[in-house]
């Protein structure tokens, strides 16, 4: 299936019913009066997360959604049926913005997750409620409101807990594929990856996370070259970044400029994701003798003037990755239990009407 990521869509919600404007005429009820009844509101239109789906590519091809309108009001006092409402399923992680105004709507992040984006036009009025000791046969209604009618831009940003960043080939794929279950696509030349691969990592029981791999990042990408520019987005929900580094490949001073063009990229992307944890992996070292390792491990680190955590892994063998995800694991539950507590304290605080 192919991965899109944005889409333009279209929503209409449904028109109001118009009252209706008739009078009682039975048998033996001489002037019966006015029994127009109320229409029907109009249908809306609802964007619902579903965690089954994973591309707007759907979207590329069906445009427009359009809601049902109310029906008009009819005699004897019947009401108009509502229009139905419409549900449209869309991938968890859509954010959605109005595409006229660039103003964000709001973000579906967990399944099932409704978002109302067009309501329903207002029923017209009866005549039978203009009746009155003065208008005894009215014949005035009202027609139904229009339903809202909006141009949405769909954007999907992938949740994941964790990232990777790194040049093509520098073995990203490889290693989710090695901690996960994941099955991107993996050959021995540049840019195999072409859209994000998602992955559950399993740390034990009831413990995992998931792992992002986008295609790699070149220089030059903030100004469009490649495809990791594209999606470095995906990122931007992450709660840490894994730069993976092959460490086999290049001398230690190509390694190192590599490194920091990345880096720059990113900053030029914009956003927080500059500021984002970062940890550096350097790969392939089942390439290397252990001396060798350790020699390009202290340049490459002196070089990045490097402070944070460092792990040597092969993604290949296996080595180096089990300790990895452990890692990994207890960050990012310390990260949840930092969130949690966060949350019972603003649930604490008085309410305070000037905020």
């Amino acid at each position: 299936m192919k991965f899109v990521d944005e889409a333009i869509i279209k929503v209409e919600a449904g028109d109001g019913g118009k009252g209706g404007s008739s009078f009682r005429r039975e048998k033996y009820i001489p002037r019966g009066g006015p029994d127009g009844g109320d229409g029907g509101d109009g249908g809306s239109v609802y964007l619902v997360a579903d965690s089954g789906l994973n591309t707007l590519v759907d979207f590329r091809h069906r445009r427009l959604h359009r809601a049902e309108r109310g029906t008009n009001g009819m005699s004897k006092q019947m009401t108009g049926r509502k229009g139905e409402d419409i549900y449209v399923k869309v991938p968890v992680g859509t954010r959605v913005e109005d595409a006229e105004t660039e103003e964000l709507i709001g973000e579906l992040l967990k399944h099932e997750q409704q978002m109302l984006v067009a309501r329903g036009g207002k029923h017209g009025i009866g005549n039978v409620h203009f009746k009155s000791s003065t208008n005894r046969a009215p014949r005035q209604f009202t027609y139904g409101k229009e339903g809202d009618v909006r141009l949405l831009h769909l954007e999907l940003i992938v949740l994941a807990d964790v990232g990777l960043l790194g040049m093509p080939n520098a073995g990203k794929s490889s290693l989710i594929s090695k901690v996960s279950s994941a099955t991107p696509k993996i050959a021995d030349y540049p840019f195999t990856t072409l859209y994000p691969n998602l992955g559950v990592v399993s740390a034990g029981q009831d413990r995992s996370f998931v792992i992002a791999d986008i295609p790699g990042v070149i220089e030059g990408a903030a100004e469009g070259a490649g495809l990791g520019i594209q999606f470095l987005k995906h990122l931007a929900r992450t709660r840490l970044l894994l730069h993976v580094i092959d460490i086999a490949s290049w001398e230690t001073s190509a390694i190192a400029t590599e490194a920091k063009q990345i880096v720059c990229e990113v900053t030029k992307f914009g956003g927080d994701l500059a500021q984002r944890e970062r940890w550096l992996v350097l790969n392939k070292i089942d390439l290397l003798s252990d001396e060798d390792l350790q020699q390009r491990r202290a340049d490459l680190l002196e070089a990045l003037v490097w402070k944070g955590p460092v792990f040597s892994i092969s993604a290949v063998s296996g080595e180096g990755t089990a300790g990895l995800v452990q890692e990994l694991m207890q960050y990012i539950e310390q990260q949840q239990l930092t969130e949690s507590d966060i949350a019972v304290t603003e649930a604490d605080e008085p309410w305070d009407p000037v905020k």
